[in-house]
């Protein structure tokens, strides 16, 4: 029996590797023969970096890069294990979580972080950049994360503009003579998994503004000012961005990606399933167990256990899917590919002794399912 074990991180109480050794260590109990592959995975979220430096044996850096408003933070990304690919997590410089409600205002946050994240990550000599841009407290179009790789952003008077939102209206010209050079033998992998624009309605600012401190006095600003940035990236650098799906991610910077990088726009789970090799893995497997924190109807978006299920059905792999939180109709868990799915928890109980005792509950839930697998292979019904 070969048991590909491939979960996501259970938000603020398992990483995925935990998770994906206490399903292990349940099986265990009842198969101790069989052969276990333990891939954690993530969707291009929050612990990507360490899924895909867990499923290649690689390592994490840290480095301190300008923070979202301007101040010092110490962010990180990681490094493969055969040292080719770098991945980031833009929010671990430039995210949502290092400013205080108070102090949030996209009219000045910026993605420089970001940029000097990537910087850091070509002096490893990588060939391949893999960005996960979840989670921003940015609104800039991604020109800060430009101006940090050496892309000038200047005024009509031949001077830098600023950070943030708010300065993108002073932008006259782009210069790009002064881009790092080693960007153009790197191959950029944008992982995201909303379609907005850039412009609009359904873009950057008005969907995604209000959670970053934006009045409706400053989106309409904003709306503004990434409309000139649209205008400009497409007269200076041949980039007609606004309207491609995603360009609005990460308050734009999907549109920044695209125009000063060159980036490839893929679905999050699918940048991981290539990155950990979950495919050639899959193939003779017997089973395949993955899950996360929460199951339900946003699951049969793209969320990481529907991508693995998706994987497993290509190679006719049963899928069993996991949670601390099922809301999901047995509708929906057949449309994501899942044949059947189980909470972690005993029954109802806090959530705080479920976080804190995650790692128990999930080993004895994976022992309790094997042992209906037991069954159903010695029993003829």
């Amino acid at each position: 029996m070969k048991i590909i074990i491939a979960p996501d991180s259970f938000k603020e109480s398992m990483s995925a590797m935990e998770a994906a050794q206490a399903i292990e260590s349940g099986f265990q109990k009842v198969f101790p023969e069989a052969e276990y592959t333990k891939v954690p995975m993530a969707d291009g979220g929050e612990g990507t970096v360490q899924s895909i430096v867990d499923a290649t044996n690689g390592k994490i850096m840290t480095v301190p890069v300008t923070g979202p408003l301007g101040q010092k933070v110490e962010a990180f990304y990681g490094v493969t294990g055969n040292g080719k690919t770098a991945v980031i997590e833009m929010a671990a410089a430039s995210g949502l979580h290092l400013i205080p409600e108070e102090k949030r205002n996209p009219l000045y946050t910026t993605t420089r972080g970001t940029g000097e994240l990537i910087s850091a990550a070509l002096e490893q000599g990588v060939d391949h950049v893999i960005i996960g841009i979840g989670g921003s407290a940015t609104n800039d179009g991604g020109a800060g994360m430009a101006q940090a790789l050496g892309a000038s952003l200047l005024d009509s008077d031949g001077k830098d503009i600023g950070y943030g939102g708010g300065e993108l209206s002073r932008l006259s010209t782009i210069d790009m003579s002064h881009l790092d050079s080693r960007l153009s033998d790197v191959s950029v992998d944008m992982a995201c998994d909303v379609d907005n624009p850039l412009l609009g309605k359904h873009g950057a600012t008005a969907v995604f503004g209000p959670q970053k401190g934006a009045t409706p006095d400053m989106g309409l600003v904003l709306e503004e000012n990434l409309t000139h940035y649209a205008g400009v990236l497409k007269s200076d650098l041949g980039k007609d961005v606004a309207n491609i799906p995603g360009s609005g991610a990460a308050g734009g910077l999907g549109a920044g990606l695209l125009a000063f990088l060159n980036a490839n726009l893929k679905r999050g789970v699918d940048v991981v399933i290539e990155s950990v090799q979950l495919e050639s893995m899959m193939k003779g497997a017997s089973l395949a167990v993955t899950g996360e924190g929460k199951l339900d109807h946003q699951t049969a978006y793209g969320k990481t256990p529907m991508g693995v299920a998706k994987i497993a059905k290509k190679y006719g792999v049963p899928v069993i899917g996991i949670a601390g939180m099922i809301e999901m109709e047995n509708v929906q868990m057949k449309a994501s590919g899942i044949d059947a799915i189980f909470p972690i928890v005993p029954g109802p109980i806090d959530v705080k002794d479920a976080m804190e005792h995650a790692i128990d509950y999930t080993e004895r839930a994976a022992e309790n399912i094997a042992e209906i697998i037991k069954i159903s292979l010695n029993k003829d019904f």
